[in-house]
Parts: C-alpha cells; structure tokens; sequence
C-alpha cells in the first residue's frame, strides 16, 4: 500500500459512524451484514447509511454484493491488512518488542527507574 491509499483509507475511517461500521464488519467476518442490519444495529437513517458505506467502497475497505433485495457489505480484509502492514512496516526498527499489539512500547530514553514508570507501578 502507498502512502495516497493509506491517507485515504484513514480518511475513511476517520468518522465515528464509518469506524463503527467498519469494526461491525471486521468482526461479522467474511459473510457481511445487510445494510439494513448495519443500520438499525448502530440506529442511523438508512440514507446516511449509505453515505458512510460509500466513503468505506472508495477507500477499498469494504465490499458490497447484492443477495436478492439486499445489499451485503463485508470488510476487504486484504485491504485491512495491507493497511495494517503500511502503519507497522517500519516498527521493528526498536526491537520485535515494539510490535507487540496490545503493548505500548517504552520510549527510547525511558528505563525501569524514571519518575513516570514508577508512578504507574503503583
């Protein structure tokens, strides 16, 4: 991914509505939901809705198919990993530590010892 696609796919999820839509398709999975499900689950119009889905299809974040009556949106989970990787390529350049999710690296100049570390050992 290049730095255009990655500021546009941040752009995308740069919204309170698009990112909550965007995280309820990530952990629906692969099947999607309807966008009526989308809708009445977060309690939005339909017609802004669709506003927000269509940022989500530009950015390439999302897929949409049609079943029936129904339009499916489903996370592109290629597209979310490649994003993922663009945000993270350069991470290691502090040690595999650094990556770790869920950790949040040291800084640099920090030790065990400084004032802030042991204030949040308390």
């Amino acid at each position: 991914m290049d730095g255009k696609l990655a500021v546009g796919a941040l752009g995308a999820l740069a919204h309170e509505h698009r990112l909550a839509v965007y995280r309820m398709l990530v952990e629906r999975g692969p099947d999607g939901l309807a966008a009526g499900a989308i809708a009445e689950r977060l309690g939005v119009p339909a017609s802004s809705l669709t506003f927000h889905l269509q940022h989500l299809l530009r950015a390439g974040l999302a897929t949409q198919r049609r079943v029936g009556r129904q339009l499916i949106y489903a996370a592109d989970f290629a597209a979310m990993n490649a994003l993922v990787g663009f945000l993270t390529e350069n991470c290691c350049g502090r040690g595999v530590a650094a990556c770790v999710p869920g950790r949040a690296p040291a800084a640099a100049d920090e030790s065990p010892s400084t004032p802030r570390r042991k204030a949040a050992a308390r």
